[in-house]
């Protein structure tokens, strides 16, 4: 068994799909849109076969993303090294992010950063 994808709301469903192109080198589908109900979505898709589903629908509840909240509490990006988790956590602070923790060696002997990425969504990046 896998997961198939994993599927977020968000609000400005262009800006969510180029932070993801731009930064996590996504590739996205053709856009769905369903006239009858407003509800679009991308999917994203990255290069070792995980995807990504980005949605947006009128009239969505966009509660507070609290730090520790319960729930889903970030995506975790492998990105191969640890120079290039250096890299793309120095990108995204440049670029206005902000960055919670790293990079840096967990307790549990991971290498990763964590940044509040899109809409307040919390990226982890990691070898």
């Amino acid at each position: 068994m896998r997961i198939e994808h994993i599927a977020m709301y968000v609000n400005d469903i262009e800006g969510a799909k180029e932070f993801f192109i731009k930064y996590l080198d996504g590739k996205a589908n053709d856009i769905y849109y369903n006239k009858k109900t407003g509800f679009r979505s991308y999917f994203i898709n990255f290069e070792d076969g995980a995807r990504l589903e980005i949605m947006n629908k009128p009239n969505m509840e966009d509660m507070s993303k609290g730090v520790n909240r319960t729930g889903y509490i970030h995506l975790a990006f492998s990105v191969g090294s640890k120079e290039k988790v250096d890299e793309l956590t120095m990108r995204f602070h440049e670029d206005g992010y902000e960055v919670l923790s790293g990079p840096r060696i967990t307790g549990d002997g991971y290498y990763e950063s964590c940044i509040v990425g899109i809409e307040g969504n919390q990226i982890e990046i990691t070898v």
